[in-house]
């Protein structure tokens, strides 16, 4: 039988091995992004969004592609997580060699980098805050490769196309579910 999913135990695991603010703020935004697709898909807010905040867990002590997300992934089975956790988990990584099949699967792919591309564009704002920030923005800042050049713009790309939506939809989507919890997400700025 599966184990019972839980918003806390997640919270405390991700607390446990991520100490970066940053890092647990990029938890909180996928996991916010990923709960507003569930919820506009017909689907389980609360699994999904487990799913999306255990997602990096162990990225902060294992940021490489030899361990990221192998090592969280194994530490979940010990724990007990339930396979289609883990997968979807393994999944989000393009060098896993796990392919994102599920909706699930496609949808924290999606939110991953966006995620953390819409707060970037937010904080770069004189407003610092995503609740003023609009996709025309974002696309716009997608096109200057000196901003975040850490992000793939491909990657962006394909989660829009993964998710079987047009690019501005996605992000657009991305914002307004981040602006459900700007204030827990540092994104309120001074606004």
């Amino acid at each position: 039988m599966d184990m019972e999913l839980s918003r806390d135990a997640a919270w405390d695991l991700l607390s446990e091995y991520t100490k970066s603010e940053s890092l647990r703020k990029h938890a909180l935004a996928v996991e916010a992004c990923v709960r507003g697709y569930a919820r506009k898909f017909g689907e389980d807010e609360h699994t999904w969004g487990v799913v999306a905040l255990l997602h990096d867990f162990d990225y902060e002590r294992w940021p490489d592609a030899d361990n990221h997300p192998f090592r969280g992934s194994e530490i979940l089975r010990e724990k007990g997580y339930p396979d289609f956790v883990i997968r979807a988990i393994l999944s989000h990584a393009d060098y896993s060699g796990v392919p994102r099949e599920s909706r699930m699967e496609r949808t924290l792919y999606a939110c991953d980098e966006m995620a953390g591309f819409v707060t970037a564009a937010s904080l770069v704002r004189p407003s610092k805050s995503v609740l003023d920030l609009e996709a025309s923005s974002v696309l716009k800042r997608m096109k200057d490769k000196a901003f975040a050049r850490g992000v793939k713009r491909e990657d962006l790309r394909r989660g829009a196309e993964e998710l079987g939506l047009p690019l501005d939809e996605h992000v657009a989507n991305v914002i307004l579910f981040m602006r459900e919890r700007a204030a827990e997400l540092g994104l309120q700025g001074n606004l």
